[in-house]
């Protein structure tokens, strides 16, 4: 395993170096015009050369049967008519020269693209022929399973156990997890009992300071700027402090005693439990349709592209567009609201990094894609009555899409741009956010920042989609916060690792960079904090013991048969439902999302096919009319967005 995945990531790294010397498309087609215009200059010499060639004739013919006019005279326009297709010849000449020229330099990498793609191509075909061998092996086995025969050894294919059966037979339930507290642990694992883990401080040099970034074990790919840290590795020891004495031995119960008095396990689901105040909603969606498709047929010319351009049917969505799916990450504002009232800016940071893992609680079963807004489209969602907030998010980008949204509640104020890059590598799908993400406390004046991980959809071909995220995310304090940060650490999945899966550790530092509370948890169920007591040991292997750990975060049970509506929580029921009263461009009123939703698939495919070209045509009008307007040297006015508007983030480059 450890030799395929170093063969795997041998094999992206030689894909992507070479797919960056492959001629981009901006490129080809800004030389397919030059080609053209060279084109046309050789067709204007040839009408010339034609016409003067013609001239030419005539004066010479005229020379011979005119005899009344002087010879000099008729000499001197005979030169000039040949002077003129001596010119235009030359000309032509020149033309060609330029044309040919152009058209070998070019040539050469046109053949390497070409090159790259039959490689491609071929390598794929590899892939499919080998998968669809393997699927043919476990589709025998599951036959004889069922016939309760013997399984032969393939060599082929490697099992992981003696029989080997279908996804839709097999039950699977989920591993025990390993408490965080004291109680219940093995006596045989001392380390685990201390909470031992890897911390890297990576120092690097921004345009103004010095900052420290650190990160757990188990980051994903990084960034350039990430490249050039230097980095120091520390193995760092978490020690919790004897708990004071009590009745209950499971770790739920002590963290619920731990949870301050706001966030009781009543006040987690939801601000106003008045039922005169809350507004009436629904809680569910109608029931998904079983419409199978190939996801192959479509993936398999996808390749290497960006999926934000690809039109792809909605039988692989979820009827919520992606306005709506950014807002699903206020769902646990009780976390921010605790926040608002912390005093001490880490024990906040600690809080907010909390915040940050829980808009991932829903991505573990969520495979379905949203609707790609339409440029100008808008979603509007004003739920004070319950969770006390209420937030605006507008399409203000096609190409490339990037959506800006707007949350603000009584104590705080949210806001973020989201856009993203994603590929298609065969087996899985990787998703790279774009954007920041910011958080105001009013109150207390203190700002923070972070972007969001990579998360990876695998098992695109063969197998059940599953979802992960990985990577780093650091949290910046700014304004009353300045030099404070959180470093959080989403370790990717791994079959073969021991800790437990989904795990996300991280630190929060202040200003001197002195670790002041302990972030630790899973991102698809808890986040655990505690305060760090006393630091000891060397500065590359410090000891830091905690205070006991508290609840910050606990996802919340999804809906009874859930699985039967997208899986999708009641919050998530609630964000398309119809409401009046919303502007003409609010993703409700999206008529082939509307239809997705009431199971008429068909007609939805119908409709969002007929919106995005809609948009496409409106998008080469505005491309022609700025071509026009170039030509003719005026200023033509870009797309201005309805509820936002560009500027520069204050201290930043941003």
């Amino acid at each position: 395993a450890k030799a395929k995945a170093i063969r795997a990531i041998e094999c992206e790294e030689e894909e992507e170096t070479e797919t960056a010397h492959v001629v981009p498309s901006q490129e080809i087609s800004s030389v397919v015009r030059d080609l053209t215009d060279r084109l046309e200059n050789m067709r204007t010499c040839y009408d010339l050369i034609t016409k003067h060639g013609a001239a030419l004739q005539r004066a010479l013919n005229d020379l011979e049967t005119n005899e009344e006019e002087s010879l000099a005279s008729r000499t001197k326009i005979v030169n000039e008519r040949a002077t003129l297709f001596r010119i235009t010849s030359n000309a032509m000449i020149n033309a060609g020269n330029d044309y040919l020229h152009t058209a070998e330099v070019q040539g050469h990498k046109w053949s390497k693209m070409l090159h790259h793609e039959r490689e491609q191509r071929q390598r794929l075909e590899e892939i499919i022929e080998q998968m669809a061998k393997q699927q043919s092996q476990m589709e025998q086995a599951a036959v004889l399973v069922r016939q309760n025969k013997p399984v032969p050894s393939s060599s082929g294919a490697g099992t992981a156990g003696s029989l080997v059966t279908s996804d839709e037979e097999m039950e699977f339930f989920d591993a025990e997890e390993h408490g965080y507290s004291g109680s219940g642990r093995s006596p045989e694992s001392p380390d685990r009992e201390r909470g031992t883990f890897i911390l890297k401080m990576n120092k690097r040099r921004s345009s103004s300071e010095d900052q420290v970034e650190g990160h757990l074990e188990g980051s994903s790919s990084e960034s350039d700027e990430q490249k050039r840290t230097v980095q120091t590795v520390q193995q760092v020891c978490l020690v919790s402090a004897p708990r004071v004495a009590s009745g209950g031995q499971g770790d739920d119960d002590d963290v619920d005693k731990a949870l301050p008095a706001k966030q009781s396990t009543d006040s987690i689901y939801g601000r106003n439990w008045n039922p005169e105040l809350i507004k009436k909603r629904r809680d569910r969606v109608p029931d998904k349709p079983n419409h199978p498709i190939s996801l192959w047929g479509i993936m398999k010319n996808c390749i290497g592209k960006d999926l934000s351009k690809i039109p792809m049917p909605i039988n692989f969505n979820e009827p919520l567009s992606m306005l709506q799916r950014l807002v699903e990450d206020y769902e646990y504002t009780e976390i921010l609201d605790y926040a608002a009232t912390c005093q001490d800016e880490c024990e906040q940071l600690a809080y907010i990094a909390a915040f940050t893992v829980s808009a991932y609680a829903t991505t573990t079963n969520r495979t379905g894609k949203p609707f790609n807004p339409l440029l100008g489209e808008t979603y509007e969602c004003d739920r004070m009555d319950d969770y006390g907030w209420r937030c605006l998010a507008e399409q203000v980008s096609h190409h490339p899409p990037v959506a800006a949204l707007h949350c603000e509640s009584k104590n705080w104020t949210c806001w973020q741009e989201f856009s993203m890059t994603s590929k298609f590598r065969g087996k899985y799908v990787q998703v790279n956010p774009l954007g920041g993400v910011y958080v105001q406390f009013p109150n207390s004046g203190r700002r923070y920042s972070w972007r969001k991980v990579t998360t990876t959809v695998n098992n695109i071909i063969v197998g059940k989609l599953w979802v992960d995220q990985h990577g780093e995310m650091e949290i910046l304090g700014s304004q009353a916060a300045q030099g404070h940060k959180c470093i959080l650490n989403f370790i990717p999945y791994s079959y073969f690792s021991r800790d437990v899966q989904r795990s996300v550790k991280g630190v929060v530092m202040n200003k001197d960079n002195e670790v002041k509370w302990v972030v630790r948890g899973t991102w698809d169920m808890k986040i655990e904090i505690a305060p760090v007591l006393s630091t000891s040991g060397s500065a590359s292997s410090p000891t830091y013991t905690t205070g006991e750990f508290k609840l910050a975060w606990r996802r919340r049970p999804a809906p009874p048969d859930s699985d039967k509506f997208y899986n999708f929580t009641i919050l998530a029921c609630q964000l398309n439902e119809e409401e009046e009263g919303v502007a003409p461009t609010d993703s409700r009123l999206r008529p082939d999302q509307r239809l997705m939703e009431q199971g008429d698939w068909d007609e939805s495919n119908k409709e969002k096919l007929r919106l995005e070209e809609k948009q496409r045509t409106e998008r080469r009008r505005r491309e022609n009319e700025a071509e026009e307007a170039a030509a003719e040297g005026r200023p033509y006015p870009a797309y201005e967005p309805m509820w936002f508007k560009r500027e520069k983030e204050e201290g930043s480059e941003e």
